[in-house]
């Protein structure tokens, strides 16, 4: 069950199992975060450090508040419209027979980036408020010895508030595992990467990443008799991998906090 891909079967017997979605659940989540993890810290420390009270962060701190209530079919539509677009083949492959030569717009690539903008203002309140949260006795510390504004940011106010921003990114991480609907847009409904083949070797690693794939979420639907499937044992299964890859997450990043909280008060 973990270590074949999905095979096409009505005899959810000869169904395969779930490495790829696996993978591109992995995949998803690696490509999102790297991408939102420094705009999202970078927009945190801006607004926490430097920012002016003035009209202009007033409204950008509203559009990250709105941003946080969009639902995940918003970023999908947009994420799909944009990258579909001519010049953004090169994301992607181009779709052909199509006028104009348009991008198909599905890739593991175009979904990761579409999984950052969604995430992004989660991770951008939680960084901000973990920073604010740092004593002003430190950065007066800091500043006292003779350190610049950014040598304080960095040196003493980031690891203090390491742990704030490590729950902003597990809650991103979580988001980001658990969508369905900017997978189904931006990623395709493929239950196997169509990329290169084999897609495990690194030659063929930007191939997979340009192409189409599954995560665990798209083979529940596919898998289930409520989707488009009548494999319900399986279903469940990948459900239950699923729920423990995110607890498995949380528990390695809850880990991690922990210890750097340890470090930062000694």
């Amino acid at each position: 069950f973990l270590t074949q891909d999905p095979a096409p079967s009505m005899n959810e017997s000869l169904s395969g199992g779930i490495r790829t979605p696996i993978v591109g659940t992995i995949l998803l989540i690696i490509i999102g975060i790297i991408i939102a993890l420094p705009w999202a810290v970078a927009t945190a420390i801006y607004l926490a450090e430097y920012a002016p009270d003035n009209r202009a962060v007033s409204i950008l701190r509203s559009g990250i508040d709105v941003l946080a209530g969009v639902p995940t079919i918003i970023y999908a539509i947009f994420g799909l419209a944009i990258f579909t677009l001519p010049g953004m083949g090169f994301l992607s492959t181009q779709a052909e027979g199509v006028e104009n030569a348009r991008a198909f717009g599905r890739s593991f690539v175009v979904s990761g980036i579409t999984m950052a903008v969604m995430v992004l203002p989660f991770i951008i309140k939680s960084a901000e408020e973990a920073i604010k949260a740092v004593p002003n006795t430190f950065r007066e510390a800091a500043l006292s010895l003779g350190a610049s504004k950014w040598r304080t940011i960095r040196r003493v106010v980031l690891p203090a508030a390491r742990p704030g921003i490590v729950t902003g990114t597990v809650l991103g991480i979580g988001r980001i595992a658990g969508d369905t609907a900017i997978v189904w847009l931006t990623l395709g409904g493929s239950m196997n990467m169509t990329g290169s083949q084999p897609w495990w070797q690194p030659h063929n690693w930007l191939s997979t990443l340009k192409n189409t794939g599954s995560t665990l979420t798209t083979y529940i639907y596919y898998s289930s008799p409520a989707g488009e499937g009548n494999s319900a044992t399986k279903a469940f299964g990948a459900s239950v991998i699923l729920i423990l890859i995110i607890l498995g997450i949380n528990f390695l990043v809850d880990f991690i906090s922990r210890k750097t909280a340890k470090e930062v008060s000694q």
